[in-house]
């Protein structure tokens, strides 16, 4: 839909700090494909890079607000604030979707200045379980002060509705839980295909990912596998100074950025995510679709993705041990590996796909305009593949 077809139809700026690839990241870039055509939609973001690019692939615009960034800066900050506040007096939104915490706090910040409905979709709180109370401190008073500023919230996970109520900064009224969904491909993996078993993680190396108690538990793993660790960040050194230390330079690939992620997930046996704080994660969402059995850390929503012992095996967080004995235990068995494996296909296929994840937004636009006597949404158009 281009700018010049806006007139009567609901207008929403979407604002995100990041624009590099990660979950919260292809979440939006999902929802900007599924609801085009049926609102007039808008992108501020911080950051050139993977978001930015594929907005524009799709024909929305795009407004890079360069001030706009993770770590906190006053004087940044405000100039972030007086950013969006010029794009949204210029663009005329009639409601505001923001995504994860900076974005969050700045976004409604504008939209109360400018009268505006806002929905917020927390990605997992800035002060969910796993965070230092250090941190909480001030991350609570900050978000209670934004959620009075909000009409609606999203949570990607029963496990963030309940973050969001125990700590008061939303109400039961507002919250609504929308599981992240991933659009479907046609590569499958053959978690059983014979030889030595291929080990996945795709993450950012840095927190709240862990991928040194993983390399830890790799080392002490004796059935044969090999691990491929796919993503970059800070952390990366220290990875690489860690597989050298354990000495499993011959057991683990540092793939680094990669967007043929589809075809690595076919191209294994088990899926992991080795974490200390998540909402709703993707990857796993991935790993599932393409028929892998998943490893991960019980954190966040995660046990509402992968069901222990059916279609995975959960760890409590920073447990080695408990981690060790999963990996060898799927490298070791692969009629396991097949039987979870067709399990989390199944889940994906009735719970986890993108279609289910942007009519359950689209309902919240639709009662948000409701509310506020705004546009309706347009009706769906035939979906495409994000």
């Amino acid at each position: 839909m281009s700018n010049g077809d806006e007139e009567g139809v609901l207008r929403v700026l979407v604002v995100i700090t990041r624009g590099e690839r990660g979950g919260a990241q292809v979440h939006v870039r999902d929802l900007l494909v599924g609801l085009q055509g049926r609102a007039a939609l808008h992108l501020a973001v911080g950051e050139e890079g993977f978001l930015a690019d594929e907005a524009r692939t799709i024909g929305v615009p795009v407004h890079p607000i360069p001030a706009l960034q993770r770590e906190v800066a006053p004087r940044r900050d405000a100039a972030a604030t007086r950013a969006l506040l010029a794009l949204a007096r210029r663009i005329r939104p009639h409601l505001v979707h923001t995504h994860s915490t900076k974005a969050g706090l700045l976004g409604r910040l504008v939209a109360r200045r400018l009268h505006l409905p806002a929905i917020h979709t927390a990605h997992s709180w800035s002060f969910s379980d796993g965070i230092s109370w250090r941190r909480k401190a001030f991350a609570i008073p900050l978000e209670a002060a934004a959620g009075r500023w909000t009409d609606r919230f999203i949570a990607v996970s029963a496990a963030d509705r309940e973050v969001g109520l125990r700590y008061r900064v939303a109400d039961d009224a507002r919250v609504v839980v929308v599981h992240n969904g991933v659009a479907d491909t046609s590569l499958r993996a053959r978690p059983d295909r014979p030889g030595v078993p291929v080990l996945v993680m795709v993450a950012r190396l840095a927190a709240p990912k862990d991928p040194l108690l993983l390399l830890q538990a790799l080392e002490q793993v004796r059935a044969p596998c090999r691990l491929r660790l796919v993503g970059d960040g800070p952390d990366r050194g220290a990875v690489e100074d860690a597989v050298a230390r354990l000495g499993i330079e011959d057991r683990v690939e540092l793939l680094g950025t990669r967007r043929d992620i589809d075809a690595i997930l076919a191209d294994a046996q088990v899926g992991v995510l080795v974490s200390r704080q998540e909402g709703f994660p993707l990857v796993v969402l991935e790993a599932m679709r393409a028929g892998l059995p998943v490893v991960a850390s019980d954190v966040g929503g995660v046990s509402e993705a992968v069901e222990h012992e059916r279609t995975g095996l959960l760890v409590p967080r920073g447990d080695g041990e408990a981690l060790r004995a999963a990996l060898e235990r799927l490298s070791a068995d692969p009629g396991l590996r097949a039987a979870m494996g067709r399990a989390g296909r199944s889940a994906y296929e009735a719970r986890f796909t993108v279609q289910r994840m942007v009519e359950g937004t689209a309902e919240v636009y639709a009662d948000v305009a409701r509310r506020h006597g705004l546009p309706a949404l347009r009706r769906p158009q035939t979906p495409g593949r994000p």
